[in-house]
């Protein structure tokens, strides 16, 4: 079993809502979603909308299980109260697929942005640095609390609290450009590798000394040479994006200061730009890193889509990536063939 089958499967049944018209590619992306996840994410940011507008009752598994009673103690014990039930969090992220165990070994857990644009740029990342893997103590830091864990710890069969906390869980990203123009709508669920093209505390250090750089040249700073080579080495230790989320107590502040990093995708690290032209218009993709566990899906995927195309794109900063590609406007000309 694959360490991250769990978007496999999502990206299959999306595949085939498509084909049956379950789905278009102009559908809200959350209804994307929860019209595709056959009951196994273990947290959804959203979860008024999921109901209110797709009928769709992140409870409802528990509720079969324990009553309407036996489910309101359960949540009371936990913490979540009546507002949270059904609310939209604003926490990060919209979507966590559950837990399974292999050999008592955790696979699957993936995380799920979802990024929707009216043009070919990705919309902004707001709360956190897009990566290639987080776990829950990192989540829980950067959201300010543990309203993640906390649901998922009720949902997920597979919880337990120490390996699950620290278990290291893939990110994807379903992103959608040019929504609104159905003839120019590209779909992808990315792997976080594409956006994480320098390592998050790498990134985070080099940021600062790039702030205290600008203070010099423009003037605002002097600082001898000495000072200033001693200040980078203070300034290299600086990457642990968790620490710089937290909330801070300033004495005397009747505010708590909190670093919120937003990242915007450079055109070479968004597929849908000018750089990939086989990521082409009319299409749903699935990018991932290319390494023996993706090559290995090949046979699998090809057997449960015929139609799909699957070829190699070489990321200007982070090497090869393959492309698994279902396209739903079939008037588009082909341009790729599977290789």
């Amino acid at each position: 079993m694959s360490e991250f089958s769990d978007v496999v499967d999502f990206f299959i049944r999306v595949v085939n809502n498509l084909k049956d018209d379950s789905l278009n590619p102009s559908s809200p992306l959350e209804e994307i979603v929860l019209k595709s996840t056959e009951r196994d994410m273990a947290y959804i940011d959203n979860r008024r909308d999921a109901l209110k507008k797709y009928g769709f009752d992140f409870w409802e598994s528990l509720m079969n299980d324990l009553g309407e009673m036996g489910l309101s103690q359960l949540l009371r014990h936990t913490k979540i109260s009546n507002n949270l039930q059904y609310s939209k969090s604003e926490q990060f992220p919209d979507f966590m697929f559950k837990v399974r165990r292999t050999n008592e070994n955790l696979t699957c857990g993936s995380l799920l942005e979802l990024k929707d644009s009216t043009g070919r740029n990705i919309a902004s990342f707001n709360s956190t640095l897009p990566t290639h893997f987080k776990n829950l103590d990192e989540i829980d830091i950067v959201n300010g609390g543990n309203l993640v864990s906390r649901i998922s710890s009720i949902i997920d069969e597979n919880y337990s609290a120490g390996d699950c906390h620290e278990y290291e869980r893939r990110c994807f990203y379903l992103v959608r450009t040019h929504r609104g123009t159905p003839e120019k709508i590209r779909i992808s669920i990315i792997d976080g590798s594409f956006f994480e093209t320098v390592p998050k505390d790498h990134l985070i250090h080099q940021v600062f000394l790039q702030i205290l750089s600008n203070h010099i040249n423009s003037g605002q700073l002097e600082i001898s040479p000495e000072k200033l080579s001693q200040v980078q080495e203070v300034l290299s230790n600086i990457t642990d994006q968790t620490i710089i989320a937290s909330s801070r107590i300033v004495n005397g502040a009747s505010i708590r200061p909190r670093l919120r990093i937003m990242a915007e995708v450079h055109r070479e690290g968004n597929p849908h730009s000018s750089h990939y032209p086989q990521i082409s218009e009319g299409t749903f993709n699935f990018i991932l890193l290319a390494n023996a566990q993706s090559t290995m899906l090949i046979e699998r995927l090809v057997s449960e889509i015929p139609e799909l195309e699957i070829f190699t794109i070489k990321h200007l900063r982070n090497g090869e990536h393959i492309v698994f590609q279902f396209r739903f406007n079939p008037q588009t000309t082909l341009k790729f063939s599977r290789s």
